[in-house]
């Protein structure tokens, strides 16, 4: 059966009238709750951050706990309740849902939204459809703000869910049921995957680290100030970014966006701008000079395109004479981040000493000899390779698998759950 006969014979089976979610439940928007307030143990706690940042769909457990004194004072979410953000610097992140399985009583804060569903709607079966384009069309109405945006319980409470057999209750549930499970068939296929990518992840990077330490081996352990130079970005900003103009490297992006080595910048910036930037050479490795984490500072890309890359004032471009790539695997290793860690300024926002990071060193194979140094290191960063495409390519491997499922989940999501708008009906 291909797809459109397959929704023709599930829309057979029913009507669907489209609802306001405040007509399906109850909307309670929370209180209070910051991160500071969390505890080892105590009442299970969900801070509206953690819905988009490290929740996926449904949870049996909470990340993060409160005092039972402080959560006399927060509003109460029970098993089967949705958890939704209100506010984020993003519009996708605005709206997102969590639906709450855990048999002990919880608690959420302010900036979230808690829908207690009533009889005609199961919690999941809306958390999927606040995925759909539609859901996104509809709440981008409602937004309000610019750096930082909101949607109020008030205007979540005006979305229109599509709700099979609104007639009969009992009818209905079974409908959402029957197209949760569909669903939840291809996200559990997706998180194994996930799961096992993860363990290999591990996996990987103790291979890595256990290679990369050369032990009973010929290398020498130089200071990085001794192998090459270390050059400073130009300040641009975000703003500068455009569609087309000279390949740049923001600072944040090193540890968010790039992996061991890139030869295409995510990102460009005005051209006008180009005799006021630095860039970073073919064979540099490009270092992220601040963080929000000691791990993030510091973190390596080695730039392998073909051109020059501007690089931020907030990193810097180590040159040098060796395997780029060698050098950005290297940076990765556990006892480099534990190395680097001790020439980190800590505070709000992390930064590297570069003076510090000067004196860090790292292996050099045969340091006597320059050909067989090169070959070796190229020798290594070619075994490297295969694993890193293994964990982290998006055209082979794992994270191609992924990929492939999870655009799989998505057209079936949108497929299950496009119904016909109100105004198709009535035609």
């Amino acid at each position: 059966m291909n797809d459109s006969n397959f929704l023709e014979k599930l829309l057979d089976e029913f009507l669907v009238e489209w609802l306001a979610l405040g007509s399906l439940g109850e909307l309670i928007r929370g209180n209070g709750l910051q991160k500071s307030d969390f505890t080892e143990t105590g009442v299970p706690a969900i801070h509206y951050g953690q819905i988009y940042t490290y929740y996926e769909l449904s949870t049996k457990e909470t990340k993060s706990f409160v005092s039972p004194e402080l959560a006399k004072q927060l509003k109460k979410v029970d098993q089967g309740d949705v958890v939704i953000t209100n506010t984020s610097e993003n519009l996708e992140d605005v709206g997102k849902a969590l639906v709450y399985l855990g048999e002990r009583q919880a608690v959420t804060g302010g900036h979230a939204t808690i829908l207690k569903p009533g009889e005609l709607l199961l919690g999941k079966y809306f958390a999927y459809f606040s995925q759909t384009n539609e859901f996104f069309n509809k709440k981008r109405k409602y937004a309000k703000g610019a750096k930082v945006i909101d949607i109020s319980a008030t205007d979540m409470a005006k979305i229109k869910i599509p709700i099979p057999c609104p007639d009969n209750p009992k009818k209905s549930l079974e409908i959402q049921a029957k197209i949760v499970r569909i669903l939840d068939s291809f996200t559990e296929l997706t998180a194994e995957l996930t799961a096992e990518l993860t363990a290999r992840k591990i996996q990987y990077k103790h291979y890595r680290d256990s290679f990369l330490r050369f032990e009973n081996k010929k290398v020498a352990w130089k200071p990085l100030g001794e192998i090459g130079k270390f050059i400073r970005g130009k300040r641009f900003t975000k703003a500068d970014f455009v569609e087309n103009g000279i390949p740049a490297i923001h600072y944040g992006e090193i540890y968010t966006k790039y992996g061991v080595f890139a030869d295409k910048a995510f990102s460009q910036v005005d051209s006008d701008l180009a005799d006021s930037l630095r860039y970073a050479e073919p064979g540099d490795v490009v270092i992220a000079g601040v963080g929000e984490t000691v791990e993030d500072v510091g973190k390596a890309v080695a730039w392998v395109g073909a051109e020059q890359v501007a690089i931020h004032d907030d990193s810097y471009a180590f040159r040098h004479s060796m395997n780029p790539k060698f050098i950005s695997y290297v940076m990765q290793t556990a006892a480099f981040i534990d190395e680097k860690a001790k020439h980190v300024s800590r505070g709000k926002i992390n930064r590297l000493l570069i003076n510090g990071l000067e004196k860090v060193r790292i292996p050099v194979p045969f340091p006597d000899d320059p050909e067989k140094s090169v070959a070796e290191q190229a020798r290594i960063v070619a075994i490297l390779d295969k694993f890193d495409a293994l964990t982290n390519s998006i055209t082979e491997g794992l994270p191609r698998e992924i990929e492939l499922r999870q655009k799989q989940y998505e057209h079936y999501r949108n497929l299950l759950l496009n119904f016909p708008k109100p105004e198709e009906v009535a035609m």
